[in-house]
Formats: C-alpha cells, structure tokens, sequence
C-alpha cells in the first residue's frame, strides 16, 4: 500500500513540493516506475543465488521502512525543500532544490526502489515454498499466488485512493508517517512468523551453473559424432550413473556439455576436474527447461504493451466526459483505473471457487492448468481492445456532434465535458482487470512450477520484468501512432482514437495466435500435464 501511494503520487509530490517542472517531474516518474518494476528481478537473483527468500524480504521491508522515514523527514522539515512558489509562477522563476535537498529526496527514491525489489516477488516466493509435495500442495500453491495478487492489488487499491488522499488533502508528512506504520506493521508481521517459515538453502549462483552449460557445450562443438557415441553422460559424483537418465532429445546440442572426456574429472571421487568443460545432466536440463519456457514468457511482454497503452488513453478519454457521480462529487481522471484493481481482485477471489471448478464441469474434468489460464487472460486481452474500440467509437461521434453544435450556435465547440458518462469506460477497464487476473498469477505458478528449483525466486519475478518492458514498449507504441498517423492530435474530441484501439486489439490477437503455437508445443516439466499424462524430463514424448 505504501509503495503505491508513493510510487503513484511521486509526480505530484516532486511538482507541488520541490518545484519541478511537469514534464522532468513525469521523466522522473516514469524512470521510478520502471525501476521498481525491473528492481524485484535483481532481488530474486540475489535471493536465488546468495541469500535465500527471507532474509532478501526481511531486508527489503527494512529497507522500505528507511525509505518512508525519509520521505517524511523531508515533508516534516521545510529546511530539506526549496521555498514554495505560487502555483501560477513562471517555471523559471521556481527556485529548484539545492544539491542536499536533492540528495535527500532521491536517496529516499532510490531506497523506494530498492525495498521493493527485496519484496514483491520475493515474498510470493517466499509463501510458495510454504508448500512442498503432492498434487493437494500443488492446488494450494496455486490458489496461493491467486490470493497473493488479490491482497496485492488490495493494496494498490487503498494506496491509489486513500492514502493519496491523506497526502493530497491533509498533510504529506501525515501520509509518508502513514507508509512508516504501515510498513513497521508489515516488518514486525514478518519477523514474528519467522520461526515458522520452510526456508530452502540457496546452493550458490545458478546462473553460473546455466553459464557454464552453454560454454561446455560449446567447447564440444568440434568433436565428431563418433567420438560423441563413445562419450558417457555426466550425473554428479557418489551417485550410480547405470540407472540415471539420460537428457533429453530436445537442444541435443547441449547435451555435450554433460558428455564426459578425458581428463575432465577427478579419478578418484569422479568429482568434476574442468567445471567450465563439463556438467551434470541436471544442469543440462535446467537450461533447457529455461529455454523453452522462455517463448511463453515473451508472448506476456505484448499482453503488457496492450494494457498500458489502454490504461494511459483510458485517462486521456475520461478527461472529456462527464465523471459526476453527484452534484458535489466528480471523479478524478486518473481514479478510473481503479476499475482495473477492483475487478482484478473480484475476479482472482471467484477463480478459486468459481471459474475453476466451472471449467472443470464444462470440459469433463480437464484441470485449469496455469498455461490454460494464462491462455484465457490472452483471450480477454483481445475482448478488452475490441470493447475499448467499440466505446470509443460512440465518444467519438458525440464529440463530432457536440463540434457540430458549437460552430451552428457560433461559441466554442466542445469547451464542455460530453453528455457521455465516464462511467461507459468501466467495461473495458473491468474486462482488463479479469484479464490480469488470469494473466499474471497465471505465469507466476507456471514459471515457479517450470523453472528450475534454484531459479524459483527468479521465476516470481519474471511477470514483472515482462510488464517493465511492455510499459516501454507502449510508450514507443504512442510515439510510433502520433508520428506515423493523425489518429492522435492533442484535441482527442478530433482524435481517431478507436482506430488506434483497433490497432492495439489486432497487435493481442496475433500475439494471442503467437502464444496458442507456444502452449500447443509445449510440455510442462515438472508435474502431469492436463490430461493426466506424466512429462518428465527426460521423456521427449
């Protein structure tokens, strides 16, 4: 909740409270935002490789706590801000903030980042690794990372809307002393249950071991097929190497990497000699199941780019029409979005209860598997696009008409928000939150379920390196329209925006026919796929 709050109204804080003008105060944003979301992943590497789960979260909410402390220290103390400014002054005549000031606040920012990349997704790993065996476990795993985003986008839904409220109409050192209890509450929470908690024992850096697979296999390129029949595969010392499997067939190009020549282990506990010139069959394989997995993770990154386009034109559109919900209430602009987070959380809470069993009824049993799931929030990221359009489509032609009336009656045309509801926006919005919820918990079950067991926390945290790059693609996407089209004008009443709609549901069905491919030549590694049939590793069936 503190994250959001703070991530989501940084803006606001840097233009109303240090003078900066809007749009280094948008830049500053938005390199904030991608580095929160690009954070988690260097913090599941380290948690991976060196640290394990908890002590990775443990040190991010203290972090995090650090952050806040900071923060409202320079809300509390005017000495740590440049002097206020009326509001209608020149930007040049704003005095900017002295190297200390600015020191102080980016310091909380780049603490801001780094608590979060201790936390997101660490901390799902965390809970995931709570649960260990059986096809029951496997269930409640599942159900698990569901529940995980929904108390998530809870959160987000109270920062956007509370505490930015707190700290917008009350007091900014009351809403960042807000994140400090906030965040104290959740540091204390953790350590209480830490007693309690399964913490797998991180074996070093996996990477290395995926790195030396692709060097070993390399090094091998020249050896010829006659030589590589005579060769032995490699299965670790102390272990009986007659009944081991052998890899498989799939990137047989690696499977050089674990074939065992000369000089190349130890004759006496047949320990490894050259760790650069060969490997075991399971690090084989866990490349492997690294590689193959990597196609259904990339079909995410479009899913993303589609949804931050939608959300940042979603606002841009609520902005001309009418937002009253009372005769005294009308609702901002940006808090449209909201929609998204409330169906989200709706939708993931009913899955468990609902849509699962549901899905089981009408296909005779076959499980909601986490690719079919992910398959399904594809579907609805095309639908999302298509009702957008649809909508926009009606916005448009009463702007047109509203023009229309304006240049008969000789005053302004449009100088009024439309007689169009923003509440007319809440479909796609909602359709997009059912989306994500399917999406995102989706890929985070397959990913912990396929990747490796020493990249778990890498693999939680792969949703959000996706959704980082989708943000920037987008952004590109918006640029490449506005220059390539007139489909964007700054006057979006004479905008084709439904156009670029369209644009965006035709980009989701053909990345949604790109994942259909992906999902239908994939094999799950590491449990029955959804007809019940066993797939393991070595078995290229």
């Amino acid at each position: 909740m503190a994250m959001s709050a703070t991530s989501s109204n940084l803006i606001v804080y840097l233009i109303s409270k240090y003078n900066v003008r809007t749009i280094d105060a948008a830049q500053i944003s938005n390199i904030v935002r991608g580095c929160m979301q690009l954070a988690p992943v260097l913090g599941a590497a380290l948690s991976d490789a060196y640290f394990g789960c908890y002590p990775v979260v443990a040190a991010g909410v203290a972090i995090s706590l650090l952050s806040f402390l900071v923060f409202t220290l320079t809300a509390t103390f005017p000495s740590l801000r440049p002097p206020p400014c009326a509001a209608a002054s020149p930007p040049r005549q704003r005095q900017p903030p002295s190297a200390i000031q600015a020191a102080v606040l980016y310091a909380a920012v780049c603490l801001l980042a780094v608590g979060n990349g201790g936390t997101r997704y660490n901390a799902a790993t965390l809970g995931a690794d709570q649960f260990v065996g059986g096809e029951e476990r496997r269930r409640g795993r599942d159900a698990f990372f569901s529940w995980y985003f929904v108390c998530l986008y809870a959160s987000y839904m109270a920062g956007d809307t509370a505490l930015v409220y707190v700290q917008d109409s009350v007091s900014w050192a009351l809403g960042f002393g807000v994140c400090v209890a906030t965040t104290g509450l959740g540091l204390v929470a953790l350590v209480a249950g830490s007693r309690y908690y399964r913490r797998p024992v991180s074996k070093g850096s996996p990477f290395t071991a995926l790195a030396r697979v692709v060097v070993a296999a390399a090094r091998k390129a020249t050896l010829t097929s006659t030589s590589l029949a005579r060769m032995q595969y490699y299965h670790g010392s102390g272990r009986d190497t007659d009944h081991a499997p052998t890899p498989s067939e799939r990137f047989r190009f690696l499977n050089r990497a674990a074939m065992i020549a000369a000089g190349e282990t130890d004759p006496c506990d047949g320990s490894v000699a050259k760790p650069w010139r060969l490997c075991t069959v399971r690090e084989v394989e866990d490349l492997k199941s690294l590689v193959r997995v990597l196609p259904l993770w990339s079909s995410g990154i479009l899913v993303s780019m589609t949804v931050n386009a939608q959300v940042s034109l979603t606002v841009l559109q609520a902005l001309t029409m009418d937002r009253a919900l009372a005769p005294r209430f009308v609702v901002p602009a940006a808090s449209m979005t909201v929609t998204v987070l409330a169906a989200f959380i709706l939708f993931a809470a009913l899955f468990d209860r609902l849509v699962a069993p549901l899905w089981e009824r009408l296909t005779g049993g076959r499980k909601l598997t986490p690719l079919r799931r992910v398959g399904l929030g594809h579907a609805l990221n095309v639908a999302s696009m298509a009702v957008a359009a649809l909508v926009e489509r009606r916005r448009i032609r009463l702007a047109r008409a509203a023009h229309s009336h304006g240049h008969a009656a000789g005053g302004p045309a449009a100088a009024a928000a439309l007689p169009m509801s923003a509440l007319w926006l809440v479909a796609q919005l909602a359709v997009t939150g059912a989306e994500e919820a399917l999406h995102l918990p989706g890929n985070t079950a397959l990913f912990y379920q396929e990747f490796p067991a020493t990249l778990r926390s890498t693999a939680t945290a792969m949703p959000p390196l996706f959704i980082a790059v989708g943000a920037y693609l987008s952004t590109a996407f918006v640029d490449v329209v506005r220059r390539a089209t007139g489909w964007l004008p700054d006057d979006l009443n004479r905008s084709r925006l439904d156009r670029v709609y369209w644009t965006l549901a035709l980009v989701a069905a053909v990345n949604f026919g790109y994942f259909l491919v992906c999902a239908i030549t994939y094999r799950y590694n590491n449990v029955a796929d959804c007809d019940g049939k066993a797939n393991q590793i070595p078995d290229d069936k």
